[in-house]
């Protein structure tokens, strides 16, 4: 599974740091090191809504509040 974080100025003041850092946890608290690669990338065009964040191709907006809920929901149900 490929995860891509926008990196981005409008991205970064939002957020993405911390996105990153979070998902690195919890990939790390679920032992999936192996089955998942994040990624920076610059901007994705989508910066109105949150920090953008793309999933094997399908974009989501994300805020550093949202970011377990989001792996839970998408990236644990998407290895199930």
């Amino acid at each position: 599974m490929f995860i891509t974080i926008c990196v981005g100025s409008s991205c970064h003041l939002k957020g993405s740091r911390q996105i990153i850092e979070s998902l690195e946890s919890l990939i790390k608290e679920h032992h999936l090191e192996d089955d998942i690669e994040l990624n920076g990338s610059f901007c994705m065009g989508e910066c109105m809504k949150g920090v953008c964040v793309t999933m094997n191709g399908t974009l989501y907006s994300l805020k550093p509040d949202n970011v377990e809920e989001f792996f839970n929901k998408e990236v644990l149900g998407g290895l199930r």
